[in-house]
């Protein structure tokens, strides 16, 4: 068998690490897309090595064999049934995570939608709730909305709560639940990928906070917006 194929099931635990550094290394929406892209890659590689080996598997039953001597490529004509058997199992399992993560991801923005809609007072793109606890986020969709609370509004003076509107534009506007259904849906199909969770989020949130500096014009500003947001 040529254990070449077993390399891309291995190499997420030896490049999401590496990933890692490279990120910190790069400017916010370079490392976001360089982090988002690696997982996906690696996710890709890792379930079509296990499609592989599943399918050597196959390949070796009666009603298939009996087709012709196939082999696959990569591969080759090797794979012993008891691997075949765990690699279409692994297989099927992947195959539950990423419907599962895709159901929920759509079902959780639908349930925040609601909630926004009919809790909320609505201007323009931004959405106001009525409520003490300071919140903010950006809620993608067909017009995307900004979520703010009037808890947040109260803790921002209002040059900060331009830079908090900024801030959760420049989510919106550079489709970062994109970036992160993305590893997501990775991370569904081999969960060494959740290693990259944090430097993503940590990558967009710079990304969304220099967008916010040059639409303000005073870093100064949204340096305190930002820390007292955090604070609240």
């Amino acid at each position: 068998m040529n254990y070449a194929v077993w390399v891309p099931l291995l190499l997420p635990l030896l490049a999401a690490p590496a990933a890692r550094r490279l990120a910190e290394a790069l400017a916010p929406r370079a490392a976001a897309w360089a982090l988002a892209g690696s997982a996906v890659a690696l996710a890709a590689c890792s379930t079509a090595a296990l499609a592989l080996l599943a399918g050597a598997g196959a390949l070796r039953l009666p009603p298939v064999a009996a087709l012709g001597h196939l082999v696959l490529p990569v591969v080759g004509d090797q794979v012993t049934v008891p691997a075949a058997c765990v690699a279409a199992v692994l297989l099927a399992a992947v195959g539950a995570a990423l419907v599962h993560t895709s159901r929920q991801h759509v079902v959780l923005a639908a349930r925040a939608r609601r909630a926004a809609a009919a809790s909320g007072t609505a201007g323009g793109d931004l959405t106001v709730l009525d409520e003490d606890g300071p919140d903010a986020y950006a809620l993608p969709g067909r017009p995307g909305r900004i979520v703010v609370t009037t808890g947040m509004l109260k803790a921002l003076d209002p040059a900060e709560r331009e830079v908090l509107l900024a801030h959760e534009r420049a989510h919106l506007t550079g489709r970062h639940h994109l970036f992160l259904t993305a590893l997501a849906l990775a991370c569904a199909a081999h969960p060494a990928l959740r290693l990259l969770r944090g430097p993503l989020s940590y990558a967009l949130e710079r990304w969304a906070d220099e967008s916010a500096a040059a639409a303000v014009g005073d870093r100064r500003v949204a340096a305190r917006a930002i820390g007292r947001a955090a604070l609240a």
